[in-house]
């Protein structure tokens, strides 16, 4: 080997004793981060370089600097937000995608890529039961899944009355009504920004106490809207995991005329799951979905999936012209037709990693897993005095807050200090959310590393603090 192939190798090798070290004692270490943001930012301070430095020391200067600054994503006792714990063979294969260097546009420049995400997106249709015709954008996250869905929804509705945005914009074309339940997530609210259809023009339809859009509301904000329309439903509400009654609501929209688009980041992984499927019949009558992969197939992250069933709004909406590009013949699929982007990573490795490494089984068990752990965190929390659970848990979302009986100002503020008392002990993490105008602490069961014993652990350390705001505020009386 020559010396650069020498120093690579080098380089490569301890980073892979750092990766193997960092990750296999992650659960011994606080389930939080060590420092602040601007203490963070006091240890990368440094002016512009104005020469170079040897690979190793730069690698072994980012660990030492960014290392306390880490958060616990990956711990087996991270709730704080739907995000998955990147499994360790997803980040082996995406360990991979970067060595490999693969531009992802089209099959021409990375064969391999091209065919690794296409036999992924047949895989996915069939684990979600969608229809096996859709189309599979294999984009960052929900964010840009949500983003590309709608823009082929725009696309479609805009066609459907002689109107080419994707040629003319949207300057003089007809209005879109669009209808979206009042608890939906704010990423969907972004895309429609981002698409021009504007956050705050949409018509917000009622949700129920768990966030459920209310059918009849629905049907009743459908009678005063005309013209092209895109209804937005949800599979998992972020807070209460709540799903949408999509057997109730799906046939109104289509009766409408409506694109029906469905925001399932976590939820829709439920259909991969015979025991909680049913939260999500009829999804499959929808005309788009959006989901991560990063969540409940725990692929390390820059992994989400935009799934369209008319795959030709879909390429419509994304196909980047120019003239460098190879054509495309009839079976083969570029990925950039797909997604807004026409250089990235290739995206697929790391799915089509996770999906052979779990298999139908597997994806299955760990679904159903998670979902039993909430329970099972929730029934624990709920058997303390002066601790409310405050939704139905029928997927992996807990919402809490505490002191029972106190008002509502002096609830909110127990409910935050116990948060900061369990952030600052570290045995887990929780986040706090504003629900139906009060504070409450989340716990979102979603890493492949949780066990019985992390549960119970978790339950313990909330109880723990909570006992201990009690003591220390002497509050334990009033309320």
């Amino acid at each position: 080997m020559n010396s650069a192939s020498v120093e690579a190798a080098s380089l490569f090798e301890k980073v892979a004793t750092y990766a193997t070290r960092f990750r296999t004692s992650v659960g011994d270490r606080p389930q939080r981060p060590e420092a602040t943001y601007r203490e963070a930012l006091q240890a990368f301070e440094a002016p512009t370089p104005e020469s170079g430095t040897p690979a190793d020391y730069v690698l072994s200067d980012l660990v030492t600097r960014a290392s306390p600054g880490l958060h616990a994503m990956t711990g087996p006792r991270f709730y704080g937000w739907v995000i998955g714990a990147s499994h360790p063979v997803g980040v082996a294969a995406d360990w991979l995608t970067s060595v490999w260097g693969q531009n992802a546009g089209n099959h021409m420049a990375a064969p391999a890529a091209a065919a690794a995400e296409t036999i992924a997106a047949r895989w996915l249709l069939d684990l979600l039961d969608l229809p096996r015709q859709a189309s599979v954008g294999f984009v960052t996250g929900a964010t840009v899944a949500n983003f590309v869905c709608l823009a082929a929804a725009r696309g479609e509705v805009l066609r459907q009355v002689g109107w080419d945005v994707e040629s003319n914009g949207l300057f003089g074309a007809p209005s879109i009504s669009v209808l979206i339940g009042e608890e939906a997530h704010a990423t969907v609210f972004s895309a429609l920004q981002f698409l021009g259809l504007g956050h705050d023009r949409v018509i917000r339809v009622k949700a129920d106490e768990a966030g459920r859009m209310i059918p009849p509301a629905l049907a009743e904000a459908l009678r005063n809207c005309s013209g092209p329309t895109i209804v937005i439903l949800q599979a998992g509400q972020i807070n209460t995991g709540a799903c949408d009654a999509f057997p109730e609501l799906i046939p109104v929209a289509r009766a409408h005329g409506a694109w029906i688009h469905v925001d399932g980041a976590f939820g829709l992984w439920a259909r991969a799951c015979p025991a909680r499927s049913n939260l999500v019949a009829s999804i499959e009558h929808a005309d788009s979905w959006a989901s991560d992969g990063h969540k409940w197939l725990q692929t390390p992250y820059d992994s989400g999936y935009a799934i369209v069933r008319d795959a030709e709004a879909h390429r419509r909406a994304m196909t980047i012209s120019a003239s460098y590009p190879p054509p495309v013949s009839d079976g083969d699929r570029d990925p950039s037709h797909f997604v807004p982007e026409l250089s990235r990573r290739a995206r697929g490795f790391a799915t089509w990693a996770m999906i052979r490494h779990l298999g139908r089984e597997g994806i299955a068990a760990m679904v159903e897993r998670h979902c039993r752990l909430a329970r099972r965190i929730a029934s624990g929390l709920a058997s303390e005095p002066g601790v409310s659970v405050l939704n139905e848990v029928v997927l992996n979302q807990v919402i809490v807050s505490f002191g029972a009986d106190a008002s509502p100002e002096i609830g909110d503020n127990l409910t935050c200090r116990t948060m900061q008392r369990i952030q600052a002990d570290g045995t887990c993490f929780m986040g706090g959310v504003q629900w139906r105008g009060r504070w409450v602490m989340r716990v979102s069961v979603i890493s492949a590393q949780t066990t019985d014993a992390d549960a119970d652990q978790t339950i313990l350390a909330v109880i723990r603090a909570w006992r201990a705001v009690q003591e220390e505020h002497g509050i334990q009386k009033s309320v």
